[in-house]
């Protein structure tokens, strides 16, 4: 039967009876749906060694130690850790005929009320082959289904289809999610977190695998560190004063530079605003990641590798508009107070109305849900592309319809310009700095950091040539 044609119970089954695939079912929160799944095919006396849900917090804690969070990626972790040792010293023997694995996840499905949203950690310990080292497979899911009994339905089609795919595909990143995703459409479930680990996936880079989750829609954003790890977004920034710059970064230069750490002076000015809670995101859309319709992979991962180096970390979104991107990140930071810090000729795009047609109530829709409560933007002049004079908040062009929105947003601390800039660096262009690299110049080296200039000429970014005789 083709892959695409099988049902959940089918691929259960396909499992029950591989005699060389063993393991056991922790499941905490939403019922042990995955596990009934395999109960329900038949043949699972040979795939399932336990299973077992750990409610009460004081049976959870008697298991995986004392938690500060019961629905975490910490938690998660330990679960994993736990079983997985605890089915390979019960059943030492058992290792030599059987591939082993410990399912578990932790979940906080839709209450009874319904005022939560369904969401929670999930994920896989397992051996690829007979003998081989031990792997992991780790998600974040949102669970969008109305009612508890959906929600418990698509998490027990996502346990099967992850345990599918953790033993039946090695080809691919596409196929791989092609798996994972099958029969779970994303207004049912959200995969907004996914990273691999083991000796099996060395050759794996997770940054792709969560490009891949955004590019596909399975999710709209995703999280890096400096350490080059995936971040879950709403747990990297609970409750964070989020300062965001938005840009193509192709490459970073030395007014950007400018820009991130003077509009971060300015943001802790705030009252509201401590420097320990602040986290500094600069995030760019799958729209700055496109050349000649479609995404470039490596320049992808070369700019998010620079700004790492500088100690910055990166999101990568669908949120082609300010709005909905601020949107969203004030939903995780749970009412503080957030920033962006944008350039005079970004806001001078934000005001205009044809950018909002697609909304019912037009660029003042977009202003309310954006620019509402608890955000304010940090303004940076440019110089006036036709003139060459400074052009600010003070001489920005905008429709003389909107000038009273914009007096309004000034006055009441809504906007506020960044003062103490380096006017030297106003002259920089990213799209001129990029020519220039291409052309094989030298001159761009002034308009670029140190640590910059050393990688674009290392790794050859971005269209450089090392002219090296011999080369």
């Amino acid at each position: 039967m083709e892959e695409t044609r099988l049902t959940t119970e089918d691929k259960a089954l396909k499992i029950n009876l591989k005699p060389d695939i063993y393991g056991c079912f922790a499941e905490i929160g939403a019922g042990q749906e995955v596990a009934a799944n395999f109960f329900k095919a038949g043949g699972s006396s040979g795939t399932i060694a336990f299973t077992q849900s750990a409610y009460d917090m004081k049976v959870s804690d008697s298991l995986y130690g004392t938690a500060e969070r019961y629905v975490s990626e910490e938690r998660l972790i330990t679960m994993l850790e736990t079983e997985y040792n605890h089915i390979s010293e019960i059943l030492p023997n058992k290792k030599k005929e059987a591939r082993f694995f410990a399912f578990c996840n932790t979940v906080e499905s839709l209450n009874y009320h319904k005022t939560n949203q369904g969401q929670g950690w999930v994920g896989i310990r397992f051996q690829m082959h007979l003998g081989g080292p031990v792997n992991d497979i780790i998600l974040h899911i949102r669970m969008h289904d109305n009612s508890h009994k959906a929600q418990q339905e698509a998490l027990g089609i996502l346990g099967v289809n992850l345990i599918y795919t953790s033993f039946f595909y090695e080809e691919g990143i596409d196929s791989f999610l092609d798996s994972l995703v099958h029969r779970l459409p994303r207004d049912r479930m959200e995969i907004d977190m996914l990273s691999v680990s083991g000796p099996d996936f060395e050759n794996v880079d997770n940054r792709m695998l969560a490009l891949n989750l955004v590019r596909r829609g399975i999710t709209d954003a995703t999280l890096f560190d400096l350490a080059k790890n995936v971040l879950q977004p709403s747990t990297a920034l609970y409750k964070k004063n989020i300062l965001l710059m938005r840009g193509r970064f192709r490459p970073v230069t030395n007014v950007h530079i400018d820009m991130i750490e003077k509009g971060r002076l300015e943001f802790l000015k705030e009252k509201s605003v401590k420097a320990e809670n602040v986290e500094l995101i600069l995030e760019f859309t799958l729209k700055d990641l496109t050349a000649d319709g479609k995404i470039s992979d490596k320049d992808f991962v070369d700019r998010v590798d620079l700004l790492s180096s500088l100690g910055y970390t990166v999101m990568i979104s669908n949120y082609l508009k300010h709005y909905k991107m601020l949107e969203y990140l004030s939903t995780i930071g749970k009412g503080n107070l957030m920033g962006l810090i944008l350039g005079v000729y970004n806001l001078q795009a934000i005001f205009d109305e044809r950018y909002y047609d697609n909304l019912p109530g037009g660029l003042f829709e977009a202003f309310g849900r954006g620019f509402g409560h608890k955000v304010k933007l940090f303004l940076y002049p440019a110089i006036n592309v036709d003139d060459g004079s400074l052009y600010d908040i003070d001489t920005i062009r905008i429709p003389d319809n909107l000038r009273g929105l914009l007096k309004y947003m000034i006055d009441n601390d809504k906007i506020a310009p960044i003062l103490e800039y380096d006017k030297n660096y106003l002259h920089i262009m990213s799209d001129d700095v990029l020519s220039k690299i291409k052309s094989g110049g030298t001159s761009w080296e002034e308009d670029v950091p140190y640590q910059v200039v050393k990688a674009i000429k290392f790794f050859e970014l971005f269209g450089y040539e090392n002219k090296v005789i011999g080369k």
